[in-house]
């Protein structure tokens, strides 16, 4: 079963959601923006997607462009960022057992279940 970290707000999520529910493709919504993830849960995550956190920040985001040591943040420091501020994760991200892609734009995620 995959898994898709969803923001219902977001256009490019609610695309990604469509697209599993059209394929008929079992899945569970995880609006993140409720549950936080742990920071073992997003580091899991991110191996499984293979980015770092900086390759998933949303820096047009106001928490993000807060940050006042933003440009020289390290990797776990992101992290703690991304906890702290849910809304700064891109999405969509999909993840099944062993991998996943972050979904955006959406022929990656067309990409990703035409592997399996």
């Amino acid at each position: 079963m995959l898994q898709i970290y969803h923001n219902p707000r977001c256009r490019k999520s609610r695309e990604a959601l469509q697209l599993l529910q059209e394929r008929s493709i079992d899945h569970e919504v995880v609006l993140y923006l409720e549950h936080r993830l742990s920071k073992k849960e997003l580091k899991e995550l991110l191996h499984k997607i293979n980015l770092l956190p900086s390759e998933v920040v949303r820096k047009n985001e106001a928490e993000w462009k807060a940050l006042p040591d933003r440009n020289t943040m390290g990797e776990d420091q992101i992290i703690d960022a991304l906890i702290a501020f849910p809304k700064l994760l891109e999405r969509p991200i999909v993840v099944g057992q062993e991998t996943g892609v972050l979904a955006r734009p959406l022929d990656q995620l067309i990409n990703f279940l035409s592997r399996d």
